[in-house]
Formats: structure tokens, C-alpha cells, sequence
């Protein structure tokens, strides 16, 4: 196993990434990478832009509920991960 995967225990499903991450993640809203910074699973750029998005305007343009319904969905899918380990 590589020393990159290492440390990543989950069942979850991963793809992999294309493109640049990094500046992908670069081109995201302030506010989203700020949430990215303190996130315990690895979110790859798009989905959390999408996300954001579908979010966002679920909030009416409020960043600070768009990042607690992100915030409930990481719950979700940890919740999730524990119950298939």
C-alpha cells in the first residue's frame, strides 16, 4: 500500500481525480475552501463545488447555512463509513 493511502480507512467510494486539483480547489468560493480547510473526509473540488452550489441556493445565498447543510452531509457519510467497518 502506498504511504499516500495509507492513512485513509474508509469504505467509501473514491474516484479518481482528474485534472489539477489544486487548482481547482483555487478557483473555489472563499467560504467553501474555508469549510474544505477543517473537513475530516477528503472532498475533491467538484463535489464540493456542486454541493455548495445546490446548497447555496437552498439558503438563499446564505455561505453560513450552505456550510452546515455540507457540514451535515460529511455527518452522514461518516455515520454511513462506520456502520460498514
Amino acid at each position: 500500500m502506498s504511504g499516500r493511502k495509507r492513512n485513509l480507512r474508509s469504505g467509501l467510494k473514491q474516484r479518481r481525480r482528474q485534472g489539477d486539483p489544486m487548482a481547482a480547489y483555487d478557483r473555489l468560493p472563499p467560504p467553501l475552501r474555508a469549510w474544505l480547510a477543517q473537513v475530516a473526509l477528503p472532498w475533491s473540488p467538484q463535489s464540493a463545488h456542486r454541493l455548495w452550489c445546490r446548497d447555496l441556493q437552498r439558503c438563499e445565498g446564505d455561505a453560513v447555512g450552505a456550510a452546515l447543510h455540507l457540514s451535515r452531509a460529511e455527518h452522514r457519510m461518516l455515520a454511513q463509513d462506520r456502520l460498514q467497518n
